[in-house]
């Protein structure tokens, strides 16, 4: 996000105060109102203004309420994307936690780093798999080694639990599957290609419903559950990150329509949506920003870099370079909502692991008309 202006902020906390001001003196007279078209006494305005506060109050400031767990032994789960990032990190978190993970790492067949040292566990319940997730032929053979080991454990050839929850008395099921695997990138929209906005789609998108349809039917044998990493760019678009938003708004709403269906079987689907943690992941780097941008501006048809000009052009892959080292360090309130919304007997639609100011942004946006929330940040 570009810093704002000094009258931009100015505004925003005259509008803050205005909105304070008219809330305070306006909302107990339209109780008022309000209460005597019911013919109560208007006594209760006061009451009910300290009810709403202080359940507003309880909402923002106490910690998320428990609503029970299911027992973790004998549970697997499939994780995507494990070479890095959250998905190394969620790996090596349930394995602690003690569930069975099989992590899908796009370079273990090439030595990746990521899946040596996953590998490196040396447990029964840590098995690492090839998984490029745009390959159907990578994505079928992981199932069947995810089916394979599960009937293993079922028939005794291994000394962990039982892995399923089985309905129909066959296959056994797989407890959850979070889709992590994913790719960003950045730049306008005349300077993005067609190439590029599929590149990106292919993985965030049709890679998380590929990974899901296929095994969705051992999710709901074990009437589990399904994790989908989106972003809070799945909620609120940016100006040069197109390719990533189109990406994951399809996430949404591909979680969404699967949240209906599976409602039947008794398979809770969820949403994650991280805020800024370009740092703790390294998913942007300045070496990135500069061959993106090398890219971008070598490929761009002649008449937009004419039309744009290249000091426009610097400028905002100057703001791309200053996010570099932007955002939080810490990924543990990523990797508690994706435990949570696996373990909790009642888990979240969505979960917002986020800083409060992007938090903030994020209801200003989905919530205002868009006019005042394009003017606040754009």
């Amino acid at each position: 996000m570009a810093p704002l202006s000094v009258f931009r902020v100015s505004l925003l906390v005259s509008f803050s105060v205005f909105l304070t001001v008219v809330l305070g003196f306006g909302l107990p007279a339209l109780l008022n109102v309000a209460m005597g078209m019911l013919g109560l006494p208007e006594t209760s305005v006061t009451e009910c203004i300290v009810v709403l506060y202080l359940l507003f109050v309880l909402y923002v400031a106490t910690p998320r309420i428990p609503r029970g767990f299911v027992e973790v032994k004998g549970k697997a789960v499939f994780v995507t994307g494990c070479d890095s990032g959250f998905g190394h990190a969620l790996a090596k978190h349930l394995h602690k936690l003690g569930f069975t993970v099989f992590a899908g790492c796009l370079f273990k067949d090439k030595g990746g780093e990521g899946a040596k040292e996953l590998e490196e566990f040396h447990s029964d319940r840590m098995k690492v798999v090839q998984l490029d997730v745009c390959s159907e032929e990578q994505v079928d053979q992981a199932v069947e080694y995810i089916k394979d080991n599960l009937k293993d454990s079922e028939s005794g050839t291994t000394t962990f639990f039982p892995l399923w929850q089985s309905v129909t008395g066959h296959d056994p099921g797989l407890w959850a599957v979070v889709n992590n695997a994913g790719v960003s990138t950045f730049g306008e929209v005349e300077f993005t290609s067609m190439e590029t906005y599929k590149q990106v789609s292919e993985v965030n998108l049709w890679g998380t419903i590929r990974v899901t349809k296929a095994v969705l039917p051992l999710i709901r044998r074990a009437k589990g559950r399904v994790v989908n990493l989106a972003s809070m760019y799945a909620r609120m678009g940016n100006s040069l990150r197109s390719p990533y938003c189109v990406s994951k708004y399809g996430v949404e709403a591909f979680s969404d329509c699967l949240r209906y269906e599976m409602k039947t079987w008794g398979v809770k689907v969820s949403i994650i949506e991280p805020g800024n943690f370009i740092v703790a992941t390294g998913i942007l780097t300045r070496d990135i920003v500069a061959s993106t941008a090398n890219k971008l501006w070598s490929e761009a048809p002649s008449h937009v870099k004419e039309d744009y000009g290249k000091a426009h052009f610097e400028q905002h892959m100057a703001l791309m370079r200053s996010y570099c080292n932007s955002g939080q360090r810490d990924v543990s309130p990523v990797l508690d909502d994706i435990t949570d919304a696996i373990i909790s007997k009642r888990p979240y639609t969505r979960y917002n692991p986020m800083e409060p100011h992007w938090w903030i942004r994020l209801q200003l946006m989905t919530h205002l008309p868009a006019a005042i929330s394009d003017f606040f940040y754009f």
